[in-house]
This record gives C-alpha cells, sequence and structure tokens, in this order.
C-alpha cells in the first residue's frame, strides 16, 4: 500500500513549502516479490549482474554535454545498481545528483527517488530531463536543491532501500584540463584548458584537497546511515586521480572512511569504461607505466550492517 499523501514537486528549491521538512513519499515496496528478496530481479537478471566487471553503453537520453554537466554516467548504470538492490516503489536518494540520471532511471524502473544538488542549474536540468522522459507509473522523483548535509531532515529513519550517488572526486575537476586521456588533434578540443569544476562554492566538494573531502564524505554520510533500512546498500561510484605524478587512491579513502562511520563493504565492482572512452593517450610510455580513471571506476557497494 502507498504511502504517499500528497503529489510532490518535481523540483523542491529554497522557499518551498517542502524544503527542509519530512517529504510525504511511498517508501515501501508496490511489487509482490517475496519478502526475503533483496529486488525484482530473475534468477537469470542476478546471475548476469554477479559479474564483479560491468559494461554500459550510452543512450540518446543521456547527457554528454560537458557545458551541462562535467561528469555524467549512463542511465543503463543507473538502473542496473537500482534494479539490483531495490523493488518498485521503494525509495532511492542521491545526495549528489548533478544531472539528474538517478531521477530518469528510477522513472524508468517505477522506483521513486529523491535527489539533491547545490547548484538551481542542475535542479533545473533534472527537471526538464524528468518532463521529457514523461513515463506515466506510480511513482514520484523529486530534485532538491539543499546541501547534502541536510539530507536527514527529510527522511524517517529506516525508510531509504537504496543510496546511489557518483559523488566529486575531490579536487580532480578544480583545475586547467590538459586532456591527457585524448590522442592526438582531440587534445585541444574545446575542452582543454578549462576548469570543468561544478562550482568554487566552499561547501561544495569538489573544491577540496582529498583529506578535507575524506573527512567531509564521512560525515556526510554518516548521517545517511540510519536513514537506511537494515541491509540496504549504499552503493558509490568513484575514480582515483593523478595529481603531481602520484596516484591517490579515493576509493581506499573512502572504503577506509565509510566503515568507520558504520558501513559494511560488500562488494567492489569494477566499471570497464573501454567501450566508451575514444582514442585513449598513451599514458607514460615508455618509461612510466599507469593505470587511468579514464578507462575504469570503482562501484563500492556497502549496506547498514543489520541489527545485532
Amino acid at each position: 500500500m502507498s504511502q504517499t499523501t500528497t503529489k510532490l514537486p518535481l523540483a523542491i528549491k529554497p522557499g518551498s513549502p517542502f524544503y527542509r521538512t519530512l517529504l510525504p513519499i511511498n517508501t515501501t515496496k508496490t511489487c509482490s516479490c517475496k519478502p526475503n528478496h533483496l529486488s525484482c530481479l530473475t534468477a537469470k537478471e542476478w546471475v548476469k549482474a554477479q559479474l564483479g566487471v560491468w559494461r554500459f553503453a550510452y543512450e540518446k537520453r543521456d547527457i554528454r554535454d560537458k557545458n551541462l554537466h562535467p561528469a555524467t554516467f549512463p542511465i543503463a548504470l543507473a538502473k542496473k545498481v537500482i534494479s539490483l538492490f531495490t523493488h518498485e516503489g521503494e525509495l532511492v536518494i542521491d545526495p549528489f545528483v548533478g544531472s539528474g540520471t538517478t531521477l530518469v532511471a528510477a522513472q524508468d524502473l517505477n522506483r521513486n527517488s529523491v535527489g539533491f544538488d547545490l547548484q538551481e542549474k542542475y535542479i533545473d536540468l533534472c527537471v526538464e530531463r524528468l518532463k521529457s522522459n514523461n513515463l506515466f507509473n506510480q511513482s514520484q522523483q523529486i530534485a532538491v536543491q539543499d546541501d547534502a548535509r541536510n539530507i536527514p531532515l527529510y527522511f524517517a529513519p529506516g525508510s531509504v532501500s537504496l543510496i546511489w550517488t557518483s559523488p566529486p572526486y575531490a579536487n580532480l575537476l578544480n583545475r586547467k584540463r590538459k586532456n591527457k586521456s585524448r590522442r592526438g588533434d582531440e587534445r585541444k578540443n574545446e575542452q582543454f584548458g578549462k576548469v570543468e569544476q561544478y562550482s568554487q562554492d566552499p561547501r561544495d566538494l569538489g573544491t577540496m584537497p582529498l583529506e578535507q573531502y575524506t573527512q567531509a564524505m564521512g560525515d556526510i554520510f554518516e548521517k545517511l546511515l540510519p536513514l537506511l533500512k537494515p541491509k540496504a546498500h549504499c552503493v558509490i561510484n568513484v575514480a582515483d586521480m593523478w595529481w603531481e605524478n602520484r596516484r591517490l587512491t579515493v576509493h581506499i579513502t573512502l572504503v577506509e572512511e565509510l566503515r568507520k562511520r558504520g558501513y559494511e563493504l560488500r562488494n567492489i565492482i569494477i566499471w570497464d569504461r573501454t567501450n566508451i572512452v575514444n582514442r585513449v593517450g598513451i599514458f607514460g610510455w615508455p618509461s612510466n607505466y599507469i593505470t587511468m580513471g579514464t578507462t575504469f571506476e570503482y562501484l563500492l557497494d556497502f549496506w547498514r550492517p543489520p541489527a545485532e
């Protein structure tokens, strides 16, 4: 039975009657799956999802324009994560929703979803994409212009079935782009020399060096943990980065930090991006072998441990 009592707007911004209040949105499954099932996946779909390396292709609805958003991921990726860890009607939240891909995927799959972002332009982009998707189901998708630190104001403890997000990777983008992942003439394209950071807002995790970023992520996710149902999952998409010829292992620092904050790591999945990267540059040849996040990223799968 749906808990929803109010039709919520597609966007909630400062000044809205729903701003920083408990949202009347459904959080329980509307499917007929058995109680012990993690999701609506069939056995055949489950077997495919067990492979630890995932690949995806972009579709027409995906955003590839860096001028709209500097870091996006395919709708297919979000749909696979949401399908694997939730039932129809349950609630998915994205603390760093950006261009709104999580909301579009949730809309496709009849899951309720709420995404948060500091920047009004990205909230407006989310609304535009949701309107153009134009699917008819019983779920709701909402984009909220607010700091991820305020998410606990919107949901009751134990109401969220999945946290799924691709956060800023520390200050990876907060520097002039050199396009080392490009080859030949593609290196000096329209992105060359640009700083593609989301914003220079001091609250923005993308402005922070790794140590400060890790602390801020830990603070945010510690507050999110009580919102998850016991054994509900939290999946974070991250990449390592290179800074002054040193590899900064973002995925390792986040695993260690979230463990300190009460999360249990369940899986690490590799998102293999080689099929969607064109003409990869020859990094470090001939004397300095390095692997780059341009061809793969990590999907860190945690859950809220069951009560002892």
